[in-house]
């Protein structure tokens, strides 16, 4: 498990964490994410020991980072994937990394093979996409074999066939033991990929939960609408003493009522309805209502 606790550190007179404490589990994908600003990255570092914390503690398997031997075969992670030297080829730069924890050279034909750059390892990476930088970072997380990934933005510069690609992959980590723990701010990915969320927002944890409770406290029992009969479906709802939202795709969001006091109302009035279901909220959806407090850098609306 990675395991982070009472974690508190300052940059100068700014709190970057406040009391940062979550576990990532093994066997589970879990999404971290917060606005900017957040802690997300100061928290991963100091994880990794780059960054030191004023107090708390962050543990892989039990133990700091610092302390392991050999420590790409604990926790494997990717926090830059252009954080390598731009003339080496992929396959060289693998192999140093390799050698560095005793690892095989075969090891390092593996990963390629498995991030699916086997094709173009003898190419430098410094003429290497972002997507395909993206996969080499992931080829270095795997060298060690680590029983836990941490990995920042992992879905970025990815084509949809990579998206793809990289969804099932985190998953398939997973379902193999590993405990992974994804930093993103693509939701939309998140919620297709991570069982479990840490939300933060100023340095502490929001939201410790699955992606299931997540969703279904966004919903909080609102009802959507569709009629063709729109406005008149809203004046009898209204009426029936429900909360009505309007939404851009010709529905309704109705707070209130259950739903089969929803279809009442509206068969009792004569107005034609085509759905009536339980609000299908989205990760998104929990995130922005989470974190509206918690966001430092806001642009003005125009």
């Amino acid at each position: 498990m990675i395991t982070v606790e009472g974690l508190r550190k300052r940059f100068g007179p700014n709190l970057a964490l406040d009391g940062m404490t979550f576990t990532v589990r093994p066997g589970h994908v879990t999404g971290f994410v917060g606005p900017n600003g957040a802690g997300k990255s100061t928290t991963m570092r100091v994880v990794l020991g780059l960054d030191a914390a004023e107090e708390g503690t962050a543990l892989v398997g039990g133990k700091p980072y610092r302390t392991l031997d050999r420590p790409l075969c604990h926790l494997g992670s990717l926090l830059d994937a252009s954080a390598l030297q731009p003339g080496r080829t992929a396959r060289n730069h693998l192999l140093w990394l390799a050698h560095s924890q005793g690892l095989p050279g075969r090891r390092v034909d593996e990963v390629l093979e498995l991030t699916g750059l086997g094709g173009v390892g003898g190419r430098r990476a410094g003429g290497y996409s972002l997507g395909m930088r993206q996969r080499l970072g992931i080829a270095a997380a795997l060298l060690g074999d680590p029983p836990a990934l941490m990995l920042d933005e992992p879905f970025n510069g990815m084509d949809p066939e990579g998206i793809i690609w990289m969804r099932t992959f985190l998953r398939d980590l997973a379902a193999h033991g590993r405990a992974v723990l994804v930093s993103s701010h693509l939701m939309s990915e998140l919620q297709g990929t991570a069982d479990h969320v840490v939300v933060v927002g100023r340095g502490r944890v929001i939201a410790d939960a699955s992606v299931a409770q997540l969703l279904a406290g966004a919903a909080n029992g609102r009802i959507t609408v569709r009629s063709s009969a729109i406005d008149d479906a809203a004046d009898v709802l209204r009426a029936a003493g429900a909360t009505v939202t309007r939404n851009g795709d010709g529905t309704l969001t109705v707070a209130g009522p259950a739903a089969e006091d929803v279809v009442a109302a509206l068969g009792k009035a004569g107005v034609p309805f085509s759905e009536v279901a339980a609000h299908r909220a989205t990760l998104e959806d929990a995130y922005l209502e989470l974190t509206r407090d918690a966001v430092e850098f806001r642009g003005a609306a125009r």
